[in-house]
């Protein structure tokens, strides 16, 4: 016997059309494989009268998403129109329902994501968020289900795909950052403001979620250190390529196994070439899993746009329904409070690139101030003469807090005219 799961989708964007042609599109082969039929029975929207390329029955195009959660014909509730307000109203009450609900809304799960898993586990239906991280890269479910008696120790990747864009250009064509950003803004990926991707908003909420599925703890958006790419100069990336490295924007969460302290950052990072995550370019996305006993994974795809985000989401909601359909759902389980370690206890290598007077002394001068605050040098090297001259340094593992003091001294120092980049080397 066929059952039937009608659908209410809140959103008809560039997400929430794509999700709705797969529906159509794919209706028969789930049905064979599955035993249910997925109807799009509601889809709310803002304005009625912009033009869609979506084939819907009339009657199905509302303004009130509420009366779609409402509706006792509606089943299960696809969420794909962003921000926390009114997104956690209608979830909760959809929820609470007891429909099933599937969202693609990484900055509510960030920030309000364990209120949301509890009403979810206590109404006894699911929530279901693939969509919301690495776009078609499946890598919720693998930290939820695959890898759910795996100790993770790290989860690291590329999860922007605007950023890694820009890099990549910057990187194989030279660019700098200015002409890198307006390609990737005339190509559409880039929105007109694009500061929540380039200053690392939008891969923060990801390694948010991330860290909280792979560790068991609650992480919302306010732990995640971040720093973004605007600051990445043409020079940096070069200087990168020339000690073969590549600057990637990285998230990365990761717990220490003696004390059960949780780091999660986003920031700009040195890869070594032979990474895997190195040859990842354009708007791809790929996910980095270390875990204790499978030890290092890698998920790689197209972790943004309308078609593969829909794709998260469609196979979500088939989730959803056949669970719906068997009175039974998938529990995410409870969260433990994270004790989160701020970004100055972390460590990592450094790269430090200063410029510096050409005169006898200053490496001597340099040097002493990086041993005074126990920084030590893995390489060295100087770069031109004269007024031109720099100095480049890559350490050893060293404390946050350690190398920001000394950056913060070696500005103050005569014969340092400029302190440079400052990237982490992550990898190694």
């Amino acid at each position: 016997m066929t059952k039937l799961v009608r659908i209410g989708v809140l959103g008809c964007g560039n997400v929430g059309s794509a999700f709705v042609k797969l529906v159509l599109a794919q209706q028969s082969m789930i049905e064979a494989r599955t035993g249910v039929r997925l109807e799009i029975g509601a889809v709310a929207v803002r304005n009625l009268s912009r033009e869609r390329d979506v084939d819907l029955a009339e009657g199905v195009l509302t303004r009130d998403a509420l009366a779609v959660v409402a509706d006792p014909c509606i089943d299960l509730v696809v969420e794909v129109i962003g921000g926390i307000e009114p997104a956690r109203e209608l979830i909760t009450s959809a929820l609470r329902a007891g429909k099933p609900v599937v969202t693609a809304n990484k900055e509510l799960l960030a920030n309000v994501g364990t209120e949301l898993f509890a009403v979810s586990d206590a109404a006894g239906v699911d929530l279901l968020f693939e969509a919301a991280v690495a776009g078609g890269i499946p890598i919720i479910r693998v930290l939820r289900e695959s890898l759910r008696g795996e100790p993770i120790k790290r989860v690291m990747g590329i999860i922007n795909g605007t950023t890694n864009f820009i890099l990549s250009k910057m990187t194989e064509e030279g660019a700098d950052y200015v002409a890198a950003l307006a390609e990737a803004q005339a190509l559409g990926f880039a929105e007109r403001d694009p500061t929540a991707d380039v200053e690392g908003f939008d891969a923060a909420a990801k390694a948010a979620i991330m860290a909280s599925i792979a560790f068991g703890s609650t992480v919302v958006a306010g732990d995640v250190y971040h720093e973004g790419i605007s600051g990445i100069t043409a020079s940096d990336i070069a200087m990168a390529k020339r000690l073969g490295y590549v600057v990637k924007l990285l998230g990365i969460a990761e717990i220490d196994e003696a004390t059960g302290d949780i780091a999660v950052r986003v920031h700009p990072a040195m890869v070594p070439m032979a990474h895997p995550l190195a040859s990842v370019n354009g708007s791809y996305n790929a996910v980095f899993v270390e875990g204790a006993a499978v030890g290092s994974l890698m998920f790689y795809g197209r972790g943004a746009g309308g078609l593969p985000t829909a794709s998260a989401v469609l196979g979500d909601v088939i989730d959803a329904a056949v669970n719906l359909s068997n009175c039974t759902h998938g529990a995410i389980g409870s969260f433990g409070r994270a004790h989160i370690r701020a970004i100055d206890e972390t460590s990592a290598e450094y790269l430090l690139s200063l410029d510096v007077l050409d005169r006898p002394g200053v490496l001597h001068a340099v040097t002493g101030v990086l041993a005074r605050h126990g920084v030590s040098i893995r390489a060295a090297e100087q770069e031109g003469n004269g007024p031109e001259a720099r100095l480049v340094f890559i350490t050893h593992e060293a404390r946050e807090s350690a190398v920001q003091a000394t950056v913060r001294e070696l500005r103050d120092l005569e014969v340092v005219r400029n302190v440079g980049g400052l990237l982490r080397v992550i990898g190694g």
